[in-house]
C-alpha cells in the first residue's frame, strides 16, 4: 500500500524524527504531494509480468500507457528498470541512490511491480513517499531527493526522460538522508 510521511527537515542527527503527517489514502497522498509541486496517481498497473520478463517485455505490456505520456510530447525517452534481491550491484545501487541529488529534467516513474522508498527534501520538509505497483510519481527538475531500494530490493518501474541521455545526477554532498528511516 502506498504511504506517505512527512517529517521535519531540521531533526537532529541523533535518532529517526517522528512523522509530522502519516498516510496510506491515495487521495490524501497526491493532494500533499500536489501542494508541494509532486505529481501521483495511482493507475492500474493491470499486465502481469512473467518472471525474469527484460525491459523489452515490460515496455511492450505498457505499450498503451507509455504512448499516453509521450503523446503529451514531454517525455521522448523511456526505459524500464527491474531490481531483485540477486541483482549483483543491488549494494552499490542502494548506496548511490541514497545520496541526495537533484536533476536538471523531471524524474517520472511509473511502478508495476513491487516497491520503493522517494524521499524529497522540500524546503524544511523531508518527505518520505512509499510507491507500490500502480503508483506513478513525477518529481520536477532541481527537487532534491534520495532513494531507497531496501536491502533486498523487489520493484520494477517504467522511467520517463526528457533527455536521451536518462538518468543523470547531481549529488548535493548533504547527508541529510542518514537522519531518516530506511525502507526494511
Amino acid at each position: 500500500m502506498s504511504d506517505l510521511q512527512i517529517f521535519p527537515a531540521s531533526a537532529g542527527a541523533s535518532g529517526h524524527p517522528l512523522p509530522l503527517l502519516a498516510t496510506n489514502d491515495p487521495a490524501v497522498i497526491a493532494a500533499e504531494l500536489g501542494q508541494r509541486g509532486i505529481g501521483f496517481e495511482r493507475w492500474p498497473a493491470r499486465s502481469e509480468l512473467p518472471a525474469g520478463a527484460g525491459a523489452d517485455d515490460v515496455l511492450a505490456a505498457y505499450a498503451a500507457e507509455i504512448a499516453r505520456v509521450q503523446s503529451r510530447g514531454t517525455y521522448p525517452t523511456v526505459d524500464a528498470i527491474r531490481m531483485t534481491p540477486d541483482h549483483p550491484d543491488r549494494e552499490a545501487l542502494r548506496q548511490k541512490f541514497l545520496s541526495e541529488h537533484t536533476h536538471s529534467e523531471d524524474e517520472v516513474r511509473f511502478f508495476v511491480e513491487g516497491r520503493g522508498l522517494f524521499c524529497l527534501h522540500i524546503g524544511d520538509e523531508v518527505l518520505q513517499v512509499l510507491c507500490e505497483a500502480d503508483d506513478w510519481i513525477s518529481l520536477p527538475a532541481g527537487t532534491k531527493h534520495w532513494f531507497d531500494m531496501g536491502s533486498a530490493p523487489q520493484f520494477c518501474a517504467i522511467r520517463f526522460f526528457d533527455n536521451p541521455q536518462g538518468w543523470v545526477a547531481q549529488f548535493s554532498g548533504d547527508p541529510i538522508a542518514e537522519r531518516y528511516p530506511l525502507l526494511e
